[in-house]
C-alpha cells in the first residue's frame, strides 16, 4: 500500500503497529473530545479530508484510519477471518486502546459502520456512536431489507473499470460532480480480498446481528442519511428499534447522497459537533 498524503494539511500521521500489521491514518490538531473516523468499503481516511482540515478538526481531535487492507494500511494477518465485520470491530477496539481513547465520539460510514456497531461492546471508552450510510443488519429473513441498491461490485475482488464506474455513481448523489479522483484509485488500490473474504463472510452467516446491538446499546447513537441516498432504505433505518436513538429520529441531510461527509461537509459537520457536544 502506498503512503496517503492531505496537501497542504496540518495532520499528524498515524502508523500503529497492532495485531502483526500496519494501521495508518491521520490526526487532526484540534484538542477537543477524540473522534473516531472510520471509511467505507473499498475507501480510505482520504474521504474525511473535508473533516480533518476543516473547522471541525480544528476543534476536536479526529482520528482517520485506514482499515486493514486499506489505504496505506497493511492486509491482516488472517484476511479470511478479518475482512468481515467482527474482524473489523477487533481492528478498531485495538486501535482505541492503542491511542488511548477516553470519552470519544466514533463515527462509522457505511462498511465503517457495520465495524462501528460490532465494536460497540469493544468499546468503553466510547461516549456516543454515530453511523450512516449503514443499514443495520440482522440474521432474520429481512435482515438486508435496508439495502436498496447494493453492488455486487462490493464483494468483487478485481472488478473492471466500467464496473468500478459504476459503482462510483451510487456513492454519490445522482448528477453529483466532480466525483473526487482518489475514491476510484482508493478503490483500486484497496487489497481485493477485502471485498471477496467480506462476501464470503456474509454468505457464511458469520457476522454479528447489529438490528440487535442497536436494541440493546446503552450509550447514544446517532443515525445520519443524505437525502439523495441511493443504497441505505430510509424507511428501514426509521423502523429499527433503537432505544438510545439520538434526538429519537434519523438525522437526514438533504441534497446528500450516500457520501454525505463529502458531498454536503458543512451540513454533516454540525451534526457531528452537535452530537459530539450533547454527551
Amino acid at each position: 500500500m502506498s503512503e496517503q498524503s492531505f496537501p497542504g494539511a496540518a495532520l499528524r500521521p498515524l502508523r500503529l503497529a497492532i495485531g502483526g500489521q500496519t494501521i495508518t491514518g491521520f490526526e487532526s490538531p484540534g484538542t477537543g473530545r477524540p473522534i473516531l473516523l472510520v471509511h467505507g468499503n473499498s475507501s480510505s481516511s482520504r474521504i474525511w479530508q473535508k473533516q480533518l482540515q476543516g473547522p471541525l478538526g480544528a476543534k476536536y481531535r479526529l482520528i482517520a484510519i485506514d482499515l486493514p487492507g486499506h489505504g496505506a494500511s497493511s492486509p491482516p494477518p488472517n484476511p479470511e477471518q478479518d475482512y468481515s465485520g467482527p474482524g473489523y470491530a477487533g481492528c478498531l477496539a485495538a486501535v482505541a486502546r492503542e491511542l488511548g481513547l477516553k470519552d470519544a465520539v466514533v463515527v462509522g460510514w457505511s462498511l465503517g459502520g457495520h465495524a462501528v456497531l460490532n465494536a460497540a461492546a469493544s468499546l468503553p471508552m466510547a461516549a456516543g456512536l454515530m453511523i450512516f450510510g449503514t443499514p443495520p443488519i440482522g440474521k432474520t429473513p429481512d435482515g438486508f431489507a435496508g439495502f436498496k441498491g447494493l453492488s455486487a461490485v462490493a464483494f468483487t475482488p478485481a472488478p473492471s473499470d466500467a464496473e468500478i464506474e459504476e459503482w462510483l455513481k451510487t456513492s454519490f448523489a445522482p448528477g453529483y460532480a466532480p466525483v473526487p479522483s482518489f475514491v476510484a484509485a482508493d478503490f483500486r488500490q484497496t487489497d481485493g480480498n477485502a471485498r471477496g473474504y467480506l462476501g464470503a463472510a456474509v454468505q457464511a452467516g458469520r457476522f454479528d446481528d447489529e438490528v440487535e446491538i442497536v436494541r440493546h446499546l446503552k450509550i447514544p447513537l446517532a443515525i445520519v442519511q443524505g437525502g439523495e441516498e441511493q443504497i441505505v432504505d430510509l424507511g428501514y433505518l426509521q423502523r429499527l428499534a433503537a432505544p438510545t436513538l439520538w434526538r429519537g429520529q434519523v438525522q437526514v441531510i438533504e441534497g446528500a447522497g450516500h457520501a454525505t461527509q463529502w458531498e454536503k461537509a458543512e451540513a454533516f459537520d454540525r451534526i457531528v459537533d452537535e452530537f459530539a457536544s450533547s454527551l
